[in-house]
């Protein structure tokens, strides 16, 4: 069953973030758009391209009102540690999530039992704490921070314009479709 259109699953946790330990729960994650980004696990290879890429664009995800969580099975111990050891790591101002238990990577549906790992998942959240946007990939492929503020701008704006939808590839500022019987087969 997708976790699209469901709403994120209660969860209580503590968090790496800003130098400080500190709680997040699921109440967190709801009021303002938010995306959940699972990774595998800290002090790899692919986790760290991404995480920084994520906070190359943290700016640009903040000024659309959105706040990032990175999640991994590791502990906020662990998380610190990664911090203090790795220059691209210690670019991170969003929180870095400790799951040792593995609650909310499975409430998301991204856990490898077998290696009590998380896949790399990706989430986008709407203020209602329902799920827009949701992409798996597998351990070995990275993901693309700009790809995902472009899908979050896209459910912004579908969800304020009614009855429009994002073509391909759309962009703030580009045209969006009107579904109508009107438009079938001539797109």
């Amino acid at each position: 069953m997708s976790l699209i259109n469901t709403e994120i699953k209660p969860f209580t946790a503590t968090a790496f973030h800003n130098g400080k330990f500190g709680p997040v729960s699921d109440a967190d994650l709801k009021g303002k758009w938010s995306v959940v980004v699972f990774y595998p696990a800290d002090f790899t290879f692919v986790c760290p391209t991404e995480l920084g890429d994520l906070a190359d664009e943290y700016a640009s995800f903040q000024k659309v009102g959105v706040e990032v969580y990175a999640v991994s099975t590791d502990t906020h111990f662990t998380h610190k540690a990664w911090h203090d050891a790795s220059d691209t790591i210690k670019k991170i101002q969003y929180p870095m999530i400790g799951d040792p238990t593995g609650k909310i990577t499975r409430n998301f549906d991204v856990m490898i039992e077998e290696e009590g790992l998380a896949l790399r998942g990706t989430f986008v959240i709407n203020p209602e704490g329902v799920i827009k946007v949701c992409e798996i990939h597998d351990l070995g492929i990275g993901r693309d921070a700009k790809e995902l503020l472009r899908k979050v701008q896209a459910a912004q704006y579908v969800a304020s314009h009614p009855g429009e939808v994002c073509p391909a590839k759309w962009t703030p500022g580009d045209a969006t479709l009107s579904p109508s019987l009107d438009l079938v087969g001539k797109i």
